[in-house]
């Protein structure tokens, strides 16, 4: 665990003793040499299925994926942040990138621990830093209230979920993850045990965000600058996936009955937030809006309990962040040229930067989970899991996945294909930063494709 951690650390002195000229290069061959260093993680070797253990860290099946992709996209906000922080004062700059390393420390330190508490004080400082990014580096003048927003939405749901961790202390004595499964908790049909049955998974549930409390999410990712809408959508709201299955083994047997609701919104949120993403005119907010919708299917999937839907769950968790990130990046070129978030206004782009289509094209297909990349594998799972559990639900994924297909294509047709409108005139031609960009988000997925029991979870 250290031998990712300690060089995160130290990249904080690096980013302040830095000078101004190597500033950008230092950072993201850093970072990128932690990327690197943290691909070690994936190849298990304990029989119990924790490695790399010590007092307070360990990884698992399940928290080593999304500790690489954490890992993985530092470089890459370093990389899509470089141009439009190169007129800021450099002090700024120095700033920008602290917060994200500060960011990638707290999230390691979120997936890796082993004990409760420690998962929970993590799960709340990644609110600190997201805060800033978003009301400090926005572009328009609603950043703060989308700040407001974020932070009240999470710590609304956070602290039922302190209380009940808090009260679980009190009666068993330990927080281990480790040994939750191993926990026997009288949980009994009590309004009691159902209250603290909501409290410890509410929190993740607006974490992810479950439709009904999703309404933080647009405002913060059309506000955030792209670094901050990268880890918002890659990674933040995995976070409340992670959560929920770690949860889980200690909520026996009552999740079986108290779930349904929040299947259902889960379900009903797919259709819906896809049925608003066909109405956007604003490109970020139809990136984030298609984030609620691919969560929905992670919420459903995780709930059902099946070793099926968690894998699923797991798989559609790295692939939608991969993705999802992506696009950002990508609408963020399209900003970066145009002043403009509204797709009507930066149409026709294929006749300007038609190495740029290519790559909408590609991580449009991969929203829409074109086969054989794993968030086609991701859903098919957590499909099926769905249908075992109750028949009827393969009608609301069926059409789900009919309106993700939809706006995923209307989204690329409106951004690159038709007339150039006529007060586009001078466009900067896409950058080589900006071509690796999507090269390092979209080799990990096509790489998945070969060996995706990386990504199982438990069941590989």
């Amino acid at each position: 665990m250290l031998k990712v951690l300690i060089p995160t650390l130290a990249m904080f002195p690096i980013v302040w003793l830095s000078p101004k000229k190597w500033l950008w290069p230092t950072s993201l061959l850093h970072s990128f040499t932690i990327a690197l260093i943290s691909l070690s993680w994936l190849k298990y070797h304990g029989e119990t299925g924790w490695t790399s253990l010590n007092q307070f860290m360990a990884t698992d099946p399940l928290s080593t994926p999304l500790l690489v992709l954490t890992c993985w996209l530092l470089p890459l906000m370093i990389l899509a942040s470089q141009g439009h922080l190169k007129h800021e004062p450099l002090n700024r700059q120095r700033l920008y990138i602290t917060l994200l390393i500060s960011l990638q420390t707290f999230l390691i330190l979120a997936f890796s621990a082993t004990e409760l508490i420690m998962f929970y004080v993590m799960f709340e400082a990644t609110l600190i830093p997201t805060l800033i990014l978003i009301t400090r580096w926005g572009n328009q003048a609603e950043r703060l209230n989308a700040g407001t927003y974020f932070l009240f939405y999470t710590l609304a749901g956070s602290l039922p979920l302190l209380v009940a961790l808090l009260l679980l202390q009190n009666s068993v004595g330990s927080l281990s993850i480790m040994t939750a499964p191993l926990l026997d908790l009288p949980l009994l049909d009590l309004y009691s045990h159902k209250m603290w049955w909501a409290g410890c998974l509410i929190a993740f549930l607006v974490k992810m965000p479950l439709y009904g409390a999703h309404l933080w999410l647009p405002k913060a990712h059309v506000e955030a600058p792209v670094a901050g809408s990268m880890i918002l959508a890659a990674i933040l709201l995995k976070l409340g996936g992670y959560g929920i299955i770690r949860m889980l083994p200690l909520l026996e047997p009552l999740t079986k009955e108290l779930s349904y609701p929040f299947i259902l919104l889960a379900l009903w949120g797919i259709i819906m937030t896809g049925s608003i993403c066909l109405r956007q005119t604003d490109l970020k907010s139809l990136i984030a809006y298609s984030s609620v919708s691919h969560m929905g299917l992670v919420v459903g999937g995780i709930l059902t309990q099946t070793p099926w839907g968690l894998s699923g769950a797991i798989i559609l968790m790295v692939a939608h962040g991969l993705t999802s990130s992506a696009l950002f990046c990508l609408a963020n070129t399209n900003y970066e040229r145009t002043h403009s978030r509204v797709m009507v206004l930066a149409r026709g782009l294929q006749t300007v930067l038609p190495l740029m289509t290519l790559w909408w094209l590609f991580m449009s297909l991969a929203n829409m989970a074109l086969p054989p990349l794993p968030n086609l594998m991701g859903e098919l799972m957590i499909i099926v899991s769905l249908f075992n559990w109750a028949p009827w639900t393969l009608i609301i994924t069926g059409v789900g996945i009919v309106i993700t297909a939809g706006y995923s294509l209307y989204m690329y047709q409106m951004t690159q294909l038709g007339q150039l409108p006529p007060h586009i005139t001078a466009m900067d031609p896409s950058h080589t930063r900006e071509h690796l960009l999507i090269i390092l988000h979209a080799t990990p997925l096509i790489l998945l494709i070969l060996k995706p029991e990386l990504v199982w979870g438990w069941t590989s």
